[in-house]
């Protein structure tokens, strides 16, 4: 059964820092692309980063983006937070190749809620 799970998330000041993670079970990530989206209230979800083998990483906002094999989890590293960062972020995975498209992936996890506020 394939999973996703995120962590990480919570209030942080304007300028602060958060790295979420993405934990994976049920499938290999050598296999799959895992990007990160995120998606503010009234807003379209959209992507902030992908990691995959064959990809490696892409990125389509301000993050660093890495994988644990070992742990089978990928990390979103969100430095210099704005409040306009402010949204649920999400990982999703499909099959080898990244995509910015949301409508691409066929597994999604939860999400994480990100506030930057002071």
């Amino acid at each position: 059964q394939v999973q996703l799970v995120e962590s990480g998330g919570g209030l942080v000041q304007p300028g602060g820092s958060l790295r979420l993670s993405c934990a994976a079970s049920g499938f290999t990530l050598d296999y799959y692309a895992i990007g990160w989206f995120r998606q503010a209230p009234g807003k379209e979800r959209e992507g902030v980063a992908c990691f995959s083998s064959s990809d490696g990483s892409t990125y389509y906002a301000d993050s660093v983006i890495s994988r644990d094999n070992a742990k089978n989890t990928v990390y979103l590293q969100l430095n210099s937070l704005k409040p306009e960062d402010t949204a649920v972020y999400y990982c999703a995975a499909r099959r080898v190749r990244c995509s910015a498209t949301p409508e691409r992936y066929d597994y999604w996890g939860p999400g994480t809620q990100v506030t930057v506020s002071s």
